[in-house]
């Protein structure tokens, strides 16, 4: 059935799924990628569906199936893990955090950063804020996410603004933070501190040695 047109029905039951996915899996997968794994899964069934009557009950079953596969999945062998930070425009929130990671992992981490719309520099405000702080990120510049960034990283954090694949043998975390644009400078301050605490969390869940890696992000 790969001509399926989805009715008004089907639309409100998988609005219904993606926002009870969307509570299960908060802070572990950002909404974008919930919502596009669920429509993926929808599109996998209804291209060999006869029947529809069950479509939206059975894409959201297969697309929390995958998602908790994701989340089971190992993090990659290796001799230090590669951190990918992703948000829509990379510069502001992710560059922050890629700046903190540096500070605090050292060379305990590799740590990457892109977005989908990257913008043309760093937001000025937030080069000021990590300088304060003692962390100087004006060589860095915005650039976009593809495909090879996320099949070579171990661990993907997501900001709430941008979507990755989702692929085996990686641990993903979604920071709900807000976009540092139009912020004052005590608010982008705030946000740097709440990014520093989630980075040091972040170091310390990173294994000491990737050969005797554990799982992560297991799910009840």
């Amino acid at each position: 059935m790969a001509n399926h047109v989805m009715s008004p029905g089907e639309r409100m039951c998988l609005h219904s799924a993606a926002h009870d996915l969307r509570i299960e899996f908060r802070g572990i997968f950002s909404e974008q990628t919930i919502e596009t794994l669920l429509l993926d899964s929808h599109a996998e069934l209804a291209a060999h569906a006869s029947v529809t009557r069950w479509l939206a009950l059975g894409s959201e079953r297969l697309a929390r199936q995958r998602l908790r596969t994701f989340a089971r999945a190992q993090i990659p062998r290796g001799e230090v893990p590669i951190v990918l930070f992703v948000s829509r425009h990379n510069a502001g929130r992710s560059q922050m955090a890629l700046g903190w990671l540096a500070h605090l992992a050292g060379d305990r981490a590799v740590g990457w950063s892109g977005g989908s719309d990257p913008m043309p520099g760093i937001d000025p405000a937030v080069v000021a804020v990590m300088a304060e702080a003692g962390i100087d990120i004006s060589l860095l510049f915005p650039k976009p996410w593809t495909d090879e960034f996320v099949l070579a990283a171990d661990v993907v954090v997501t900001m709430g603004g941008d979507a990755c694949p989702l692929l085996p043998g990686r641990y993903y975390e979604d920071w709900e933070l807000g976009e540092p644009a139009g912020k004052t400078l005590e608010e982008i301050r705030s946000m740097r501190d709440q990014i520093k605490g989630r980075v040091m969390n972040l170091v310390d869940k990173l294994p000491e040695a990737l050969p005797a890696c554990r799982t992560v992000a297991s799910l009840p």
